[in-house]
């Protein structure tokens, strides 16, 4: 039998948001609750869970989770308060634990500390020793760092963007860890393409990254392969070690290793140019959906809280209204303190607002007077995967032909639970204003006219060379001219 210890620290940032997160950000468990929290939903865990479950020769034991929707640099005292937690959590357990499955972003960022996932699995390291099997899993969007890879033995990496291979990636990272535990000898081979990239060409089901995606899957299919997989990090997390990376690891076969990932590092390279995002003036846009029957929609990746924005943009809003955009428009905003005087002025009530730049100030104040028609606390499952999210106080906002879904806190627009739990049906509006880089089609772009990606201020803003990187190694695609890309492999074992 062997005792496998489940644990999970989860977090995306954008450098480049104005407003640090803290520890009261993180939903945190322990033992027990780690389990009741991922009953019934398509987590890495649960996924993982489930693999563990099918074979009975593992036991697992949840330890410690500790989890945040996206946002700003973490704070410093805050994510040594989580790594010390998680030091406890595992300490406590680690004289009987025979492996650890560690379930990753990939993307987090705090104000000092600039590998934060780095510094947790050097720390179990530290605690479990050099022999206990590390096994990870991690987002395409995560930032691969010198420390993941000499203290873990392998991870497993999402294969589909947008995202809904949660679950099959905390069960191919299970799988990968139970081959571990039985005699395979991992080999990882990375290769870092010095290329940031954005924009349509990397939804997996129809754009040129999924070439390497399908590419990695076909390499997982031999029973050589333990795991392959294509990242792209996240460019708004500026980090030292922020670049593209090719991953392949193998049973024990170096030189299979290194060919296929300097193979898919070249292939990723040649593709960097379509890579990028095609974006649309705010007033072309304006102009453009003017002519059109609609419905349309503008995507505001600049403030993608999913990302790491703040969600308080209120460009696109400012925008529609210089060009006097004739259609019914729905949009979301993170806005505190309207949402609550919308609450202390009831159903119905006149009031006049402040819409926007509340937490980012490069957003300057948009004065509306609006009419308060739904209330809400804030709490509901979003769309995609039924994972609860609690927005705050929440008030639905009209100004004329602007509809303005107030929230008190930033969650992941990433579908369409915050219109829904509002009673908001996006169908029902000429313009919907999304701020997410992609979701899934369904939601919003196979019954629209049109969706513009809408080059917008923000910090998550698809034109990466307005945001201003200082730490990312450079020279760096898109961000410096004549980039050369000389492929070296870095083997691991």
């Amino acid at each position: 039998m062997f005792k496998v210890l489940v644990a999970e620290c989860k977090q995306e940032i954008s450098s480049f948001n104005p407003v640090d997160s803290t520890y009261d950000y993180f939903t945190v468990n322990y033992g027990a609750e780690l389990l009741a929290y991922h009953d019934g939903k398509g987590t890495e865990v649960r996924g993982a869970l489930d693999a563990f479950k099918a074979d009975t020769h593992i036991e697992t034991v949840p330890i410690y989770g500790a989890r945040s929707n996206s946002a700003g640099p973490l704070a410093q005292d805050s994510f040594e308060r989580i790594a010390a937690e998680f030091c406890h959590a595992l300490e406590a357990h680690a004289a009987s634990a025979d492996a650890l499955y560690f379930c990753l972003h990939g993307a987090m960022g705090c104000t000092q500390e600039m590998d934060p996932e780095g510094h947790l699995i050097a720390e179990a390291r530290r605690i479990l020793g050099p022999d206990i099997p590390i096994v990870l899993s991690l987002d395409l969007h995560g930032i691969l760092t010198e420390k993941m890879l000499k203290n873990s033995n392998g991870f497993a990496l999402y294969h589909t963007y947008p995202h809904v291979d949660f679950s099959d990636t905390g069960r191919r990272a299970a799988e990968l860890l139970m081959r571990v535990l039985r005699g395979a000898k991992p080999t990882v081979c990375r290769v870092k393409v010095p290329a940031l990239v954005r924009g349509d060409e990397l939804i997996t089901e129809t754009g040129v990254y999924g070439e390497s995606i399908r590419y990695a899957q076909k390499l997982e299919q031999d029973a050589r392969v333990l795991a392959a997989g294509m990242i792209i990090g996240n460019p708004f997390t500026d980090v030292p070690e922020l670049c593209s990376q090719s991953v392949v690891i193998t049973d024990d076969e170096p030189e299979l290793a290194e060919a296929e990932a300097l193979h898919m590092a070249s292939a990723f390279w040649e593709s960097r140019a379509q890579m990028q995002p095609v974006l649309v003036g705010p007033e072309k846009a304006v102009q453009q959906a003017n002519q059109m029957m609609g419905p349309v929609i503008f995507t505001d990746a600049a403030d993608a809280t999913s990302s790491g924005a703040t969600g308080d943009s209120n460009a696109l809003l400012q925008a529609l209204i210089d060009g006097d955009f004739a259609g019914e428009v729905l949009a979301p905003i993170v806005d505190p303190a309207s949402a609550l005087m919308a609450h202390e002025a009831g159903l119905n009530g006149k009031l006049d607002v402040v819409i926007g730049g509340a937490l980012d100030s490069r957003f300057p104040p948009l004065q509306l007077s609006v009419i308060v028609e739904e209330l809400g606390d804030g709490e509901y499952p979003l769309e995609s995967s039924g994972t609860p999210e609690s927005a705050g106080l929440t008030a639905v906002l009209r100004c004329a032909n602007y509809t303005i879904v107030a929230l008190s806190r930033s969650v992941r627009f990433i579908d369409r639970s915050p219109f829904i739990a509002h009673g908001l049906n996006p169908q029902d509006y000429d313009l919907v204003v999304v701020k997410s880089p992609h979701c899934q089609p369904h939601f919003f772009d196979d019954w629209s006219e049109k969706n513009f990606n809408v080059d917008a201020p923000g910090s998550t803003s698809a034109n990466l060379k307005t945001l201003g990187h200082r730490l990312c190694q450079r020279p760096m695609y898109p961000l410096d001219p004549d980039v050369e890309f000389r492929p070296r492999a870095e083997l691991y074992q």
